[in-house]
């Protein structure tokens, strides 16, 4: 690819954990009733899964993912997240996941994408649905997280690809709300699978196993009953309950202690956690809560201990809503919503640290040479000058790449 000078112009770095299929892990709850679901929806173009946070969307999805062979139904997936709003990346990630799926599939459309004067959306997109029609067996791609798109010209671009979708892909999207895509025209032709919050939340038996032989806990049916009917079957307030019970003598009178709507639940759940932790594990967590991702040495980066590595594991093991992102367990994330109250927390606790936080993970980014992260740091951290200087030094490949909104959405933020 060369820019408008006639010069190679290096390909935007991907984050390649964006693309991993979440890790499902023997010993969580199975949920066959809704494998058998998603498996029923394979012939429609899309399935929404969609429910509030702390429902288990990702968990299901992998799990069904799992559960198929990859030489029988392909698999591909992207986790999202806010720089996704740049139509150059989110194709570039979305054709990415689907070269992992058949090597060297949309690559023309890639070139096209990152070329100094990218054809229309429609033109490339046109030109990617043709390279899709030669993949010769059933696959799958799962867009995760999609609620935090809101660029209209992503949901544009893929409601056209949604209308021309060749019949041996399917479309995977889980998200917190509905996305502003043609859902009630697939609705209405049958080419729309849907599972919700309704459909996902816990039954009895699943709370039942979920808190006594995944969490170790040795509750009676009635305590179950009780904590299933005070969280409504919500997944993560039954993890929080559990993790708050653990070593608590008097647990039927907890669980009778709480009452509310899931807001108040979470907050006074999450409380119950975060008090109970040792401070250095407490220091840790909120520290680290300014990342989307986690990993050893970037923790490090930003705490200035060196034991990044060994506190995710022992978070991880101790159940205190950690995913890992790969099978090495290099890469981590804060499960979405107890990631938010950290942060929150985080802010009301130390907010003159945050703005140093921030920094330490740009200056990590930016030596491993991921600039956009570097940037999004910078500006978290209200550090403009150091954000313009990188902005300065990455404008002129992300012109030629064709990431216009992002370079855009930084000199408006400077």
């Amino acid at each position: 690819m060369a820019d408008s000078a006639g010069k190679t112009v290096p390909a935007s770095p991907l984050l390649e954990t964006k693309l991993y299929i979440p890790k499902w892990r023997l010993g969580l709850v199975s949920r066959p009733r809704l494998i058998e679901r998603l498996d029923q929806g394979i012939d429609r173009k899309l399935t929404l899964v969609s429910a509030p946070p702390g429902f288990g969307k990702t968990t299901l999805l992998a799990e069904w993912l799992a559960a198929t062979p990859a030489s029988d139904r392909p698999g591909a997936w992207v986790s999202l997240d806010q720089s996704d709003n740049d139509p150059a990346l989110f194709w570039a990630y979305f054709i990415s996941a689907l070269q992992t799926v058949q090597s060297g599939v949309g690559e023309n459309a890639l070139s096209q994408l990152r070329s100094p004067q990218p054809p229309p959306i429609e033109a490339l997109l046109g030109t990617l649905l043709n390279d899709i029609t030669t993949i010769s067996h059933d696959f799958v791609l799962v867009l995760d997280d999609y609620h935090v798109i809101d660029a209209q010209p992503v949901h544009e671009a893929l409601a056209f690809l949604l209308d021309h979708l060749p019949p041996q892909m399917s479309l995977v999207i889980a998200s917190r709300a509905d996305p502003p895509l043609p859902l009630v025209r697939l609705r209405g032709r049958g080419e729309l699978a849907e599972l919700r919050a309704a459909d996902l939340r816990f039954t009895a038996d699943e709370a039942a196993a979920f808190l006594n032989d995944v969490m170790g806990l040795d509750l009676s049916s009635g305590d179950v009953a009780a904590l299933e009917t005070r969280t409504e079957g919500w997944i993560v307030g039954l993890q929080l309950a559990a993790i708050s019970m653990q070593g608590r003598e008097d647990v039927t009178g907890f669980i009778g202690a709480f009452a509310g709507d899931d807001r108040y639940i979470v907050d006074y759940l999450v409380e119950e956690v975060l008090q109970r932790q040792p401070e250095r594990v407490r220091s840790f967590l909120l520290q680290t809560s300014i990342l989307d991702r986690l990993s050893g040495p970037l923790c490090d980066a930003v705490t200035g201990q060196g034991d990044g590595k060994r506190m995710l594991e022992a978070l991880e093991r101790g159940n205190l809503f950690v995913v890992p992102l790969d099978d090495t367990r290099q890469w981590y994330r804060y499960h979405h919503l107890f990631g938010d109250v950290l942060q929150a927390h985080s802010m009301e606790e130390q907010p003159d640290r945050v703005p140093t936080l921030h920094r330490r993970a740009s200056e990590w980014y930016e030596h491993n040479g991921l600039p956009a992260d570097a940037v999004r740091h910078a500006l978290a951290a209200q550090d403009f000058e150091r954000a313009a200087g990188l902005v300065e030094q990455a404008a002129r490949s992300m012109v030629a790449r064709g990431e216009v909104t992002t370079l855009l959405a930084w000199l408006e933020a400077l």
